[in-house]
C-alpha cells in the first residue's frame, strides 16, 4: 500500500515539471461511485505522447492528439481502446463504460468516463491494462472510492486485474 502512494505521489511530483520526454510509465484511474445518480464516475490521467503512441501503433498511424481533435475518427479510437483495456464489473456483473470527453494538463491527458445505472455493490472488479501493450513496465494505479472509504492498487502487465470488497 505504501508503494502505491509513493508511486502515486512522485507522479504528480514529477509531472507537475514541463518535459519533453519520460522514463517512467504511469497512470493513475479515480474511480468514485456516487449512490445518489447509481453511477461510476472516472477519471484517468495518461501522458498525451504515450496514449498518441499507443493509438498510433493500434489504428491510424496519422492521428494527432491536440485540443481540437475531440471529435470523429480520434474519439472513435480512444473510445474503442478505453473498451478493450478498461472493464469493471460489480457484483459480478460486467458494465459498459461511456467516454465523456478529455482535456489536457500540460504533457498529460485527463479522460472522463461514467458508468450509469450501477445498483449499490459490495464487490468491484477492476480490469486496467491501459498502455501495458505499449510499455512492459507500465503501471496503473487505480483508486476506487464506495460510501467514503477509498482502496487503491497497483496492476501492471500480466497483473491487470484485482477485485475489492465494500460494505452497503
Amino acid at each position: 500500500m505504501k508503494k502505491i502512494f509513493i508511486l502515486f505521489g512522485l507522479f504528480f511530483i514529477l509531472t507537475s515539471f514541463k518535459v519533453t520526454a519520460h522514463e517512467y510509465y504511469l497512470s493513475v484511474t479515480e474511480i468514485n461511485y456516487k449512490t445518489e445518480s447509481q453511477s461510476l464516475q472516472i477519471i484517468t490521467r495518461v501522458f498525451v505522447d504515450d496514449f498518441e503512441n499507443v493509438l498510433r501503433k493500434r489504428f491510424n498511424n496519422d492521428i494527432r492528439l491536440v485540443k481540437d481533435a475531440e471529435e470523429g475518427p480520434v474519439r472513435k479510437m480512444i473510445e474503442r481502446y478505453l473498451g478493450q483495456k478498461l472493464q469493471l464489473k460489480s457484483n459480478g456483473k460486467e458494465h459498459q463504460l461511456k467516454y465523456l470527453g478529455k482535456e489536457y494538463d500540460n504533457d498529460q491527458m485527463i479522460l472522463y468516463i461514467e458508468v450509469e445505472k450501477v445498483v449499490p455493490f459490495t464487490e468491484i472488479s477492476i480490469t486496467n491494462s491501459i498502455l501495458t501493450d505499449l510499455f512492459d513496465d507500465q503501471k496503473n494505479v487505480v483508486h476506487v472510492k464506495v460510501n467514503g472509504v477509498t482502496k487503491s492498487l497497483l496492476l501492471q502487465k500480466n497483473e491487470d486485474k484485482k477485485s475489492f470488497k465494500f460494505r452497503n
